[in-house]
């Protein structure tokens, strides 16, 4: 419909005059519904002047406010306007307050829905609530099975000369090997085996055919004694002379015997005193 400006200010009623400048510009009431956010319902009844089915007249003002808006109109004059028209009632918000309703109730979610929503949301606090105070908790102590509480006592014993089973397996050549340069002798009974010092990484290994062979080192720190594939315990206490050490596999394991006191003069043939 083609109407000037002064036609539509020249229209007798406030919902006449907002649908020609709708129609001017070529809206729809479901376009002017999408821009305010208005119900359509009460779109319809404003431009046909039907107070009856509309809100309380606060809400009718605001309404027809934001519908002037989306068509061009004066606001605050399309609100005076329809102020009048509805007869000058006082209104609780005075002036120019503007209320809207924020959605069709058609368009709400369901009662139900909500209650359930708030249902779920309750009760996912309550079990977040409950693991979480749960993996606070000190952990329950188990009573330990038989077969545990029966190897508990050799997993914590302190680590020292090998265990009785580990000593009687450890089987192999008995080899010494220098840490740092050590003069040693190796006897066996009236027969020596090696007298001298070994280098740095030199190695000495027992005959098979030794009975009873015994050690002396000067600086029996500096030796690493090996069964085979075990390593034996130390052979002698460190800066003291280590004499009559029996050499044989059983004897290496249980630690060798115990270290003599440093030789007269602290020293033996070939090496410096290390008794310090």
């Amino acid at each position: 419909m083609d109407e000037s400006e002064d036609d539509i200010i020249q229209t007798s009623s406030v919902g006449e005059r907002l649908r020609a400048a709708r129609e001017q510009k070529k809206l729809s009431l479901e376009n002017i519904a999408d821009q305010t956010r208005i119900p359509l319902r009460h779109l319809q009844n404003l431009e046909a002047g039907d107070w009856s089915s509309l809100p309380a007249p606060t809400y009718t003002i605001g309404f027809a406010k934001s519908y002037a808006s989306a068509v061009g109109l004066d606001r605050t004059e399309i609100g005076d306007d329809l102020r009048s028209e509805m007869g000058g009632q006082r209104y609780e918000s005075g002036g120019n307050a503007e209320v809207f309703e924020p959605v069709d109730p058609a368009r709400t979610m369901p009662r139900w829905l909500v209650l359930s929503a708030i249902g779920a949301i309750v009760l996912l606090v309550v079990v977040m609530t409950w693991l979480n105070n749960r993996s606070l908790e000190p952990d329950q102590v188990q009573a330990p099975s038989p077969e545990a509480a029966a190897t508990a006592p050799a997993q914590s014993a302190p680590q020292g000369p090998q265990p009785a089973q580990q000593r009687q397996a450890a089987s192999g050549p008995v080899v010494l090997t220098a840490t740092e340069p050590a003069w040693i002798q190796i006897t066996d009974g009236e027969r020596t085996l090696f007298s001298g010092e070994l280098a740095a990484g030199q190695s000495f290994t027992i005959p098979q055919d030794a009975a009873a062979p015994l050690l002396k080192a000067g600086k029996p720190e500096a030796l690493r004694v090996t069964v085979g594939s075990a390593t034996a315990p130390p052979v002698g206490q460190p800066g003291r002379v280590a004499s009559n050490v029996s050499l044989a596999p059983a004897d290496l394991m249980r630690g060798g015997t115990a270290a003599s006191p440093p030789a007269p003069g602290g020293a033996l043939p070939g090496i410096q005193n290390t008794a310090g």
